[in-house]
């Protein structure tokens, strides 16, 4: 087991492999700053929550980690950011293949406007599966780990926008499992959705970080606590705390993360 060192609160965590690390990272859009400085290490096979008021940068710091800040015009990264000790911005990275290891997962759900089948299908058929059975297998392996398959087996082929919000939520989620990605990023993935339905996916995710990395970004301070190992505190593009979430939620170390977590802004 490697001892890392978590800058922003100046104590020894453990952790079994760093999958995910920023250095001094700053994040641009034009002239506006949107992250401060960020260094910070994400432990592989755990839950790493986001939190934050909004506007604080959540967003665009989980962003990083799929270059999905590269769509917007004017935006600039400074620093370093590093998958298994790799450099991801360097000019030599095949972003496509770094958003297939890197899967994300939206605030609203957003299945496409066909069957259920080609929903989970489209991943591996872009990355050239075409084999019907490879395809059949890897939809049903996906719904299953997405806890949807009993409930749509008999569905496959009807058009995925008839399922409910909670459905198309786990069918997106199937849908980047079905390209075998190394970490999930989830972008507030239950605020839609009604509480029996974010108990589903707040289960799912207990089960998936047995085998993926996960960061979600959460303004739910429950959420956060339920689901999470590690939490990271941000605020107004600086990151504030980062530590183990029961520590963090139960003995806050700045008087800003007690502030922010008792209700008293945000």
């Amino acid at each position: 087991m490697n001892t890392i060192s978590t800058p922003s609160n100046n104590r020894e965590a453990l952790f079994d492999k760093v999958k995910l690390r920023t250095q001094r990272v700053s994040l641009y859009y034009k002239a506006s700053q949107a992250l401060k400085d960020v260094t910070l290490d994400i432990p592989e096979f755990a839950i790493t929550a986001v939190i934050g008021p909004s506007g604080c940068g959540k967003s665009s710091f989980l962003r990083l980690f799929n270059r999905m800040n590269d769509l917007i015009a004017g935006a600039r990264v400074e620093g370093q950011v590093r998958i298994d000790g790799i450099s991801i911005y360097e000019k030599t990275i095949d972003v496509v293949e770094l958003r297939k290891r890197v899967g994300m997962v939206f605030q609203k759900p957003n299945p496409f406007p066909m069957s259920v089948f080609e929903n989970v299908a489209f991943g591996p058929r872009r990355h050239g599966k075409s084999n019907r059975y490879e395809l059949e297998h890897i939809v049903e392996m996906s719904l299953r780990q997405s806890v949807l398959w009993e409930e749509v087996k008999d569905k496959l082929e009807e058009s995925a926008l008839t399922l409910s919000g909670g459905q198309q939520q786990r069918l997106c989620i199937a849908r980047v499992l079905a390209v075998e990605p190394e970490i999930i990023l989830m972008d507030e993935p239950c605020s839609a959705l009604d509480p029996i339905a974010t108990l589903k996916i707040e289960e799912l995710m207990q089960e998936l970080k047995k085998n993926y990395t996960i960061v979600i970004v959460t303004h739910n301070m429950q959420q956060a606590a339920r689901v999470s190992g590690w939490t990271v505190f941000f605020l107004m593009g600086e990151m504030i705390e980062y530590g183990e979430t029961s520590e963090l939620f139960s003995r806050p170390k700045d008087k800003r993360t007690e502030d922010y977590i008792t209700g008293r802004f945000g």
